[in-house]
This record gives C-alpha cells, sequence and structure tokens, in this order.
C-alpha cells in the first residue's frame, strides 16, 4: 500500500509541474506592485475567470498534499520506538584520569603518584622549589 501511494505520490508531482510550467504568466508579478493602475487590478481586481489548467493544478496541489500526510503517518507508524542506549554495550569500567592509579599497574619510577621523586615537584628533580638548576 505504502509503494502504490508513493508512485501516485511521484506521478501526482510530476503532473502538478507540467501544469505549472504549462500556465501564462499572470503579468508583472512583484513588479507591478510598484505603483499604477496594474496594481489596483491585481489586488482590488475582481475575480478572473478560472481555467481548466488552474484547476487542474489547485486538484493536483491538494492531491499532493493530502497523499504527502497519508505517507507521512504511515511511514512514522511502522517502524517502533526504539532505545538509544545499546543493550548490546560491553560492561567496562572507564580509563583511569590519571595514569598512577590503576590497581593492576606497578607503581611510577619516581616513587609517588604525581611521577616525580621524593621531593614531590612535578619536574622530578627532587627540588621541592621547582628549580631545575639546583639553586
Amino acid at each position: 500500500m505504502y509503494g502504490f501511494l508513493l508512485a501516485i505520490l511521484i506521478l501526482d508531482a510530476l503532473f502538478l509541474s507540467v501544469v505549472i510550467l504549462l500556465q501564462s504568466g499572470k503579468g508583472g508579478g512583484l513588479a507591478a506592485m510598484g505603483g499604477g493602475a496594474a496594481a489596483t487590478d491585481g489586488i482590488l481586481g475582481g475575480r478572473q475567470a478560472t481555467t481548466v489548467l488552474t484547476r487542474a493544478t489547485w486538484i493536483s496541489g491538494t492531491a499532493f498534499m493530502v497523499l504527502s500526510l497519508v505517507l507521512s503517518i504511515m511511514s512514522s507508524r511502522s517502524s517502533a520506538p526504539t532505545s538509544i542506549l545499546r543493550p548490546d554495550a560491553p560492561a567496562t569500567a572507564p580509563a583511569p584520569v590519571l595514569p598512577g592509579l590503576q590497581d593492576d599497574a606497578p607503581p611510577a619510577a619516581g616513587g609517588d603518584a604525581t611521577g616525580g621523586a621524593a621531593g614531590g615537584d612535578a619536574t622530578g628533580s627532587g627540588d621541592p622549589a621547582g628549580d631545575p638548576g639546583g639553586n
């Protein structure tokens, strides 16, 4: 049923585009809005005669909108909602933030968790003030 309605929608779209292209222009379009008598004829003028092409445009346009709405409803109801969480995801522990905090890893060569020597500085020189020259 969905494929049949989709084929009708495509045929209707082709027909609608051909009917629109076959129609003659009504005049100046937006250029007629600049003023003069042509602007009042377009806005305040009487109702123009309905041609076959105008009626075909309205009918095929309405059919296009109705078919689009029906197909949209049909496509949204055919798929069941699913969870965004993957149930088959492996349950692994996250990686530690600091590399020295793993339980199974041997301690760092410097002796403390910061990677430095016993002095506690981050440069690894052993100087508590962080002076690499040792002064």
